[in-house]
């Protein structure tokens, strides 16, 4: 261990003696991973467009034209229907319901919303600290019990049924209110199913 770095004169040291300088080469005279002289290029190198690619047309994601254009509109969704509510992941169109399987027929659907969340209350850690504290001065510190932190977990679920086809969706349940919200927006798609 005398030398700090044996390799630094960049030598090959093992093996059988190889001409220093020389890349390995094919047997038809074509470097590894270079294509030979006047050879086309193979897989992997950049290859001329093809005649169909020369016209100019939308950008990649932007079937209407680019965004930036006046009057830019996405084309509508099957059926020309216009978007009326949104419920999670499925959205209600003026004459179908949206969902990521499929498309489903508005008229005859099927609406339940199960609420599978929960609300907590329990009193905070600072509350007892705080009654602790001041309940050695006076007891008035035990007023610092009454202090009540609720927190509200879980989701609310809502499945649509129509046309023999079936989805549900979670929607997070922010608060105790959560699931009246959800309810009306049910309610209203009820609506306009029947």
């Amino acid at each position: 261990m005398s030398d700090p770095n044996p390799y630094a004169d960049d030598s090959y040291k093992w093996g059988p003696p190889q001409p220093p300088g020389n890349p390995p080469t094919m047997p038809d005279g074509q470097g590894y991973g270079y294509p030979a002289p006047g050879a086309t290029p193979a897989y992997g190198y950049p290859q001329p467009l093809p005649e169909s690619a020369a016209q100019q047309g939308p950008g990649y994601g932007y079937p209407g034209g680019q965004p930036t254009e006046p009057g830019f509109n996405l084309p509508v969704q099957q059926g020309g229907g216009v978007p009326m509510l949104s419920l999670g992941d499925i959205t209600v169109m003026n004459d179908g319901i949206v969902t990521p399987s499929g498309t489903l027929p508005l008229k005859g659907a099927v609406w339940t919303a199960t609420d599978m969340s929960r609300t907590e209350e329990k009193i905070p850690t600072v509350g007892i600290v705080l009654a602790i504290v001041f309940a050695l001065f006076c007891l008035i510190g035990l007023l610092f019990l009454l202090m009540k932190e609720k927190r509200t977990t879980g989701f609310v679920q809502i499945t649509v049924t129509s046309g023999g086809r079936h989805h549900q969706t979670m929607v997070p349940a922010t608060g105790p209110e959560t699931f009246q919200w959800v309810m009306s927006q049910v309610n209203t798609a009820r609506s306009m199913s029947a």
